[in-house]
């Protein structure tokens, strides 16, 4: 297969499985999980599930496996954008081009859907489809990358500098946590859904996803003053009008582009090691980082 049948086939394969996983939308409290489907089905890049595939391609991983991975790693992802989205955090009334959760629904609606997608992540990872050991070492990467020192301790990060200048160094910590420690757990958790890799091997995917993740928000903010709202599925321009440092507001737009170029080749560099078995890895980075010119 190309990459964009592959890249649809992996995308098929979640779908399903998410419909799978999630509770059924007739299931009581039947308005809560109505909610849960709305926020996560149909929509969305589908990034962490992707890498995820990829990477267990790399240790022989089962696809039923890769799929219960992936799907857990898209509901923790969902459940930071509803939370994300509530006026306490950053108030915006639109994602992946519908309404935000808090808006189609209320805002206690929106609250308990992030709460209930966070568990069932976890409910998802220790299903049937992995053994004891997997489950075991898939969880705790997860809720590594979910909790304070990881997606939630990037968030409080955000939320604290706004209106606040930051160096570029401090942006990418923010960064880094918020964004890219569940890009990188995507990258583990495939690969260690088959066989376990190396020492040496995690190391490489770990150089690969820290430049895939930063390369990611540093497209995100280019993206927020260069796309409509439309192309983003999300308010465009909302950064630079609720003072939150980018990027471009740091190093400017061209610099930008440039350092997303840069950690391209630097993950495309990470993959040598694996050869042309790292190839659906070396084209999702490009993936990330062509969403720009």
């Amino acid at each position: 297969m190309n990459f964009d049948q592959w890249t649809r086939t992996v995308l098929d394969r979640v779908e399903s499985a998410l419909d799978h996983y999630l509770p059924a939308a007739d299931v009581q409290p039947a308005p809560l999980h109505d909610a849960m489907r709305y926020a996560v089905l149909g929509g969305g890049k589908r990034v962490r599930p992707l890498l995820c595939h990829a990477a267990g391609e790399l240790t022989g991983a089962t696809p039923q496996a890769l799929d219960a991975a992936a799907c857990a790693l898209e509901m923790i992802h969902v459940y930071s954008l509803v939370h994300d989205d509530m006026p306490c955090m950053d108030d915006d009334d639109m994602r992946r081009g519908k309404p935000t959760v808090h808006v189609k629904y209320d805002e206690p609606t929106a609250l308990l859907v992030g709460d209930a997608l966070q568990s069932q992540a976890f409910v998802t990872l220790t299903s049937e489809v992995l053994d004891a050991a997997r489950q075991a070492a898939l969880v705790r990467e997860l809720a590594l990358a979910s909790g304070s020192i990881g997606m939630a301790g990037g968030q409080a990060i955000d939320l604290a500098s706004v209106g606040h200048s930051l160096t570029r160094e401090q942006l990418e910590t923010m960064h880094r946590l918020k964004t890219g420690a569940l890009l990188r757990a995507s990258v583990r958790m495939g690969a260690l859904a088959g066989e376990t890799p190396s020492a040496d091997a995690l190391a490489a995917l770990d150089k690969y996803s820290a430049a895939v993740g930063l390369a990611f928000q540093v497209v995100d903010d280019i993206l927020d003053v260069t796309a409509d709202s439309a192309t983003l599925g999300k308010t465009a321009g909302k950064d630079a009008k609720d003072g939150k440092p980018t990027y471009v507001s740091i190093i400017g737009l061209d610099a930008s582009r440039a350092l997303a170029q840069q950690l391209r080749a630097d993950a495309h560099a990470a993959l040598e090691p694996f050869g042309a078995r790292a190839q659906r890895l070396a084209e999702l980075a490009d993936l990330v980082v062509n969403r720009v010119s």
